[in-house]
């Protein structure tokens, strides 16, 4: 039997705040153990929550960005289970009332097509601490550094049908946080972490199937493997007619399998209960629409912009616009050479190929957008052919100056004078006369092969600085 997956994610992003959600400690990543909790994240007898309003305009400014219903009253309930690292007994979370409503969600596939995928809603919370078990023999620590970081948990609707979608999802959100300034998106350092619910049901039906959570996968690679394995796994188990448990799993990324966790908690496990402590959070539409007249240009409306603005293919300006600075970077150098389909090539092939390379981030490169736009436009004054302009390149990447300069101390500019270069035809043609008889005794189809034989000639004659356009015509006028 064909099955169809359903998929549905909850996104914990870290908001890019200096403090905690209810308190004054630091969120820096990396410092020592338990140097970032205050008395209040230790949940010490008689010290109270205080809401950090920056959590909030974040909050807030997600919402506007996905066009979501903004809760005007959200109010703040203690989520309750034990766990060694969450001090108080209980996470200070949303629930009823959250911060964030339904939205929709633009994502691109990798053939340039869209699909929205709807989102159920976004709540605050505070993030638990952190349980160390790799240092520890046959004990575990406590860090407590996380403890009361402020999150934004995003749910979306079970509207992912794929592995790919899942990841053209992720992405879409990674690069919509960023944009808007209020996470670093940080997969490796936890400010973006994922859990996954999975469920099979048969192709057609509209009924759902029994779902699996997969807890906290921090990749974009780990989540479309787990996805994967998930399918596998409870396609094998409804093939043999058993029945999917639902359950909380794990991904073991070294053995590439989902492993049971605990069974599946639902929301009267965790007595959910307005927080005594925290008055409701109340927002008017002044506030709202300060924050919706300050919104940079978003990813998906730079896309669109792009298509319609530089012509580019759906796939290309999804690229070129994944990044705040990809895109900047981009449009610099399309201000600077004039040719916005050539300086998409030249951005994504040879640009971010060398940044990959070299692991290295689009504000790191060597090479200014102002000076690729230069070495662009001495490829379409004819200065220089594309093949030498590569050669520049790699010199500007290592540091030999401007796409003039090298062009200049190298010798490199192109032949596109018509004497000399119909010198070198000349020479050419009468230093290969078999292939000039064979040229002429030969059909369309095989001149074409054959021409290019005599560019190549004329291109080593010249070191590669002929003009090929100037070579190619040059040939066919004097090959008759």
């Amino acid at each position: 039997m064909a099955y169809e997956t359903v998929i549905g994610l909850e996104v914990h992003l870290q908001l890019a705040t200096r403090s905690k959600i209810f308190s004054g400690s630091a969120t820096t990543f990396g410092a020592a153990p338990n140097t970032q909790a205050s008395a209040v994240d230790l949940a010490m007898p008689g010290m109270l929550p205080v809401l950090n309003e920056q959590a909030v305009r974040y909050a807030v400014m997600f919402g506007l960005g996905i066009g979501a219903q903004i809760g005007k009253r959200s109010v703040f309930d203690r989520k309750n289970y034990f766990y060694p690292d969450l001090p108080k007994g209980y996470q200070i979370s949303q629930f009823d009332h959250p911060i964030v409503g339904r939205g929709s969600f633009e994502i691109t596939l990798a053939d340039g097509s869209t699909r929205d995928i709807g989102i159920t809603r976004a709540h605050l919370e505070e993030d638990a601490g952190k349980s160390l078990h790799e240092d520890y023999h046959g004990q575990s620590g406590i860090d407590l550094n996380r403890a009361g970081t402020p999150l934004l948990e995003i749910v979306s609707e079970p509207d992912i049908r794929s592995a790919e979608e899942a990841v053209a999802y992720l992405k879409a959100l990674h690069s919509l946080v960023t944009y808007l300034g209020i996470s670093d998106g940080n997969m490796a350092e936890g400010s973006m972490r994922c859990d996954i619910n999975i469920s099979l049901r048969p192709a057609g039906s509209d009924t759902l199937g029994t779902r699996a959570e997969i807890k906290n996968v921090n990749s974009f690679r780990f989540v479309e493997k787990a996805i994967l394995h998930e399918f596998e796994r409870q396609s094998d188990i409804l093939e043999d007619g058993g029945a999917v448990v639902q359950e909380t799993r794990l991904y073991d990324a070294e053995r590439d399998e989902t492993r049971p966790m605990r069974s599946k908690e639902v929301a009267n496990d965790y007595r959910y209960f307005p927080e005594p402590d925290l008055l409701p959070v109340v927002i008017d539409d002044a506030y709202i629409q300060a924050l919706a007249d300050a919104l940079p240009e978003l990813p998906v409306q730079k896309r669109h912009r792009f298509m319609q603005q530089y012509g580019l293919g759906g796939y290309d300006a999804s690229v070129l616009s994944d990044s705040r600075a990809l895109a900047d970077y981009y449009e610099a150098v399309v201000e600077r050479c004039g040719d916005a389909k050539i300086a998409a090539n030249w951005v994504q092939v040879e640009l971010l190929g060398q940044l990959n390379r070299s692991e290295l981030d689009i504000a790191d490169s060597p090479v200014a957008a102002g000076d690729l736009g230069g070495l662009i436009a001495r490829i379409l004054d004819n200065s220089i052919s594309g093949k030498i302009a590569k050669q520049v390149f790699e010199a500007m990447w290592q540091g030999e100056g401007s796409a003039d300069d090298i062009i200049e101390a190298r010798g490199l500019k192109q032949v596109s004078d018509s004497g000399a270069l119909a010198s070198m035809v000349d020479e050419v043609i009468a230093n290969n006369a078999a292939q000039v008889q064979q040229y002429l005794e030969a059909d369309e189809g095989k001149r074409k092969k054959l021409l290019g034989f005599f560019v190549g000639q004329v291109m080593k004659l010249s070191k590669g600085q002929a003009n090929p356009q100037m070579v190619n015509e040059l040939l066919a006028q004097k090959l008759v």
